[in-house]
């Protein structure tokens, strides 16, 4: 018995090795990065391991904090890894990685299911495990769920496929629908790649289901609903609640008001955006965060060899063979995004992270193209895949060394805060007894959560240079009544002097003295003769209309 295990591990070990190699350069990579310190702990990262942590103290969140579109999945996963081995940042990274790891193996079954190709599979899972430092990025750390709409959204088109390819058992069917359910409630970015493999196991019939249509109509699809309102429910317990929030923020209500002006000049701005930030991160050319070209000397190449995979890819979409139906989802998963991109709010974001799900279609066409290369032209061409990923690891690196802001996920430089003089902070917090107190976004959660939740600071204070403030920033309301409830109260503003220059006159207007403490980005004032609150002289000053 033991040596049939022995026997099946080394066959398995022996057919698969090269997504073995995928995953332990990808675990490799991280674990490398995470000891260079090369990504901060934001926010937004903060706020999901708030969440695990009030999620074992009994809470259960539908959404996260504040907003009522990404669901509380990853915070769930978090939390289970908080209670096996504690409450401490790394361990959310790890929970990424372990996500990370399951989409790489995901997408190598896919492309080996697509392409009827080993090759194809080995050379896409490489490029996944060194992928471009957007990739990299949001697949390390947590902001709410872009590693589970990756992985969801993977399997999918997998279970997609395999029941195209004539393997329709009604498991399949089922996970086909629970995966899209739970990567809607999750992230609806899932739908990406999740809503084009919906529309294939509909319009695409393998030959068994030509000759009886109403199998697939009235049976199957009716496992396919069934999984689909379990996956979706937790998002409709949410709608319940929180009623037509959840609808309005599904929609991209939050960021709307970034760009001005009509409709025509929106979407014209958008197709700038998309050409100029959207693909040119996701292709590795620059950081989500700047515009700034990466690995210059292997640019030129990487591009060439990129814009030949796609352009090769559309023209196999005539080809009637057996990766057709994963072609044309791949596809749709592209015009998909570009839609959303160009007629929707979520245009508005210059990062380019909207744009991660088509990382794995991209891995795929390179793939398929180096592969498809080397059986016509030698295997010399084989060469082309280590200039894919010693470019796209050298952009990764390059960006990790500058530090700060390192690998972040904040493209406005006044929220690119250096994160490593926060524990400084803390500590001169506790030594001056000053517990509760306001300060924006950026520092409020990071400040919460490194803390043990000791320092609550709320953020109601503006970290524009223009003042605007949007009270969405104040997203735990516990928190809030921990303050209010306090008499006594300091502030804490980072690389924004008109703030400073506005809290300093209100102080000196009320007659109220105080000193100050700068620890690197981070401003202190303290030691407040009087209590003073934002709203008696701060918000009138500021803009409300503002968005974060």
């Amino acid at each position: 018995m033991r040596g049939d295990i022995l026997a099946i591990i080394r066959e398995t070990a022996r057919r698969h090795w090269g997504l073995g190699l995928a995953l332990l350069l990808a675990l490799g990579g991280k674990l490398a990065l995470l000891g260079m310190q090369a990504f901060p702990f934001n926010a937004d990262e903060a706020v999901v391991a708030l969440m695990a942590r009030h999620i074992l103290q009994g809470e259960r969140p539908l959404f996260f904090y504040g907003q009522a579109y990404m669901g509380s999945l990853d915070a769930f996963l978090v939390a289970t890894g908080f209670a096996l081995l504690g409450p401490q940042v790394w361990v959310v990274r790890a929970v990424e990685a372990l996500l990370f790891t399951g989409t790489i193996t995901v997408w190598y079954f896919f492309c080996a299911e697509a392409f009827d190709s080993p090759a194809v599979a080995r050379a896409a899972a490489l490029l996944l495990a060194v992928p471009p430092v957007l990739v990299t990025l949001y697949t390390t750390v947590s902001i709410g769920g872009y590693g589970e709409a990756l992985l969801l959204g993977g399997l999918s088109m997998l279970f997609a496929l395999q029941i195209l390819h004539g393997k329709p058992h009604p498991a399949r069917w089922l996970g086909l629908g629970l995966v899209i359910g739970i990567g809607f409630w999750s992230f609806p970015l899932s739908l990406v790649l999740s809503f084009p493999a919906l529309l294939a196991v509909i319009f695409f019939r393998p030959s068994e289901q030509r000759s009886n249509p109403m199998k697939i109509t009235w049976s199957r699809m009716g496992i396919l609903f069934l999984g689909l309102t379990v996956g979706i429910s937790p998002w409709i317990a949410g709608w319940i609640r929180l009623g037509s929030a959840a609808l309005a923020e599904l929609g991209g209500s939050a960021i709307a008001g970034a760009i001005q002006g009509s409709l025509a000049t929106i979407v014209s701005l958008r197709v700038l955006d998309l050409g100029l930030f959207g693909v040119t991160a996701l292709l590795g050319l620059r950081p989500s965060w700047e515009i700034r070209w990466l690995a210059p000397v292997l640019l030129p190449f990487a591009l060439a060899i990129d814009l030949t995979a796609v352009i090769t890819a559309l023209r196999n979409l005539k080809v009637r063979d057996a990766a057709r139906p994963a072609r044309w989802m791949m596809a749709g998963s592209a015009v998909i995004l570009a839609l959303v991109y160009l007629l929707s709010p979520f245009g508005n974001d210059p990062s380019g992270r909207y744009f991660l799900p088509l990382a794995l279609v991209l891995a795929a066409c390179c793939a398929e193209l180096i592969v498809r290369a080397a059986a016509c032209f030698g295997r010399a061409a084989y060469l082309l895949l280590p200039v894919l990923i010693l470019f796209q690891g050298a952009g990764t690196l390059e960006s990790a060394l500058r530090m700060p802001p390192g690998i972040t996920t904040q493209f406005d430089p006044m929220a690119q805060l250096d994160q490593r003089d926060l524990p400084p902070v803390i500590a001169f917090l506790r030594a001056h007894g000053e517990t509760r107190g306001y300060t924006n976004y950026w520092v409020s959660f990071p400040l919460a959560f490194q803390s043990g939740e000791e320092l609550i600071f709320t953020a109601r204070l503006p970290y524009h240079e223009d003042l605007r403030y949007t009270p969405r920033d104040d997203r735990y309301p516990p928190y809030d009544a921990l303050v209010e409830g306090s008499h006594r109260v300091a502030y804490i503003t980072a690389k924004n002097p008109a703030l400073d220059s506005l809290l300093e006159s209100a102080f000196a207007a009320h007659g109220i003295r105080y000193q100050v403490e700068q620890i690197g980005d981070f401003r202190i004032y303290y030691d407040l003769s009087d209590l003073i609150r934002p709203d008696d002289i701060l918000m009138p000053a500021i803009n409300p209309a503002g968005n974060k």
